[in-house]
């Protein structure tokens, strides 16, 4: 997992609306990206909406907000659609961001271990530099643990 200080990792992929998004879009920006494991599934529902009702909060503190799954782009259009999310998701389909970002690793669910996209936060500040990460998400306060 890439840490505190390190330039993040360029990208280029297809947000839910089909529209390329890179990081270089964000230049001069603070971004937030948060990777979460599968789009529609409760806790990463709990996350998006947590982020979606403090979207104001959160872009008058500056932050333009991107998720990301290796959902597919039909399937993060369907959860950004049905939660009305104003912010973009990503389409990692070929986990360019998962891996770059170093966020693919051992997961437990229900008593089995796996390998699967892990919830962490990266804040990269105006000069594309990691300046926080946050990898104990707390679902339904994690607006408040960005700002």
């Amino acid at each position: 997992m890439i840490q505190v200080g390190s330039k993040a990792p360029h990208f280029s992929v297809l947000d839910h609306e089909g529209n390329t998004v890179s990081l270089s879009d964000f230049a001069g920006k603070k971004v937030v990206i948060f990777f979460y494991p599968k789009a529609n599934t409760p806790g990463c529902t709990l996350e998006a909406c947590d982020l979606r009702d403090h979207y104001a909060e959160l872009t008058k503190a500056g932050y333009s907000i991107l998720g990301v799954s290796a959902d597919s782009v039909s399937a993060q259009a369907k959860f950004a659609m049905k939660f009305t999310f104003p912010y973009p998701l990503l389409a990692d389909v070929d986990k360019e961001l998962i891996h770059g970002f170093g966020v693919w690793g051992p997961k437990k669910f229900r008593g089995k271990d796996y390998e699967g996209i892990l919830r962490v936060t990266f804040i990269i500040d105006e000069n594309g530099v990691v300046e926080r990460v946050i990898d104990k998400v707390k679902t339904k306060e994690h607006a408040v643990q960005i700002l």
